[in-house]
């Protein structure tokens, strides 16, 4: 039993884990803890990520990025990336 125990703490660790290294953002940013990124909280900590970009990336269009969404958004170049 400690097996699986372990084994499933392990499992639901990474599964938290997994969209934050996938982003590549803090997920501080998420400051209503839904586990997705509104404009409003990243545009706070990223001042030049426009709306536009933000919606184009929105595949669901439910007004929010989950992680999926933003590493498409990464990946295309499109995420405004602070310096340094």
């Amino acid at each position: 039993m400690r097996i699986a125990t372990r084994l499933s703490t392990a499992a639901i660790a990474l599964t938290l884990a997994s969209p934050v290294l996938a982003e590549g953002i803090d997920a501080s940013l998420d400051t209503d803890g839904d586990g997705a990124y509104s404009f409003a909280e990243l545009s706070a900590a990223f001042p030049d990520l426009a709306e536009e970009s933000f919606t184009q990336f929105d595949a669901s269009a439910d007004g929010l990025l989950d992680a999926q969404e933003v590493a498409e958004m990464k990946k295309a170049g499109a995420f405004p990336m602070k310096d340094g």
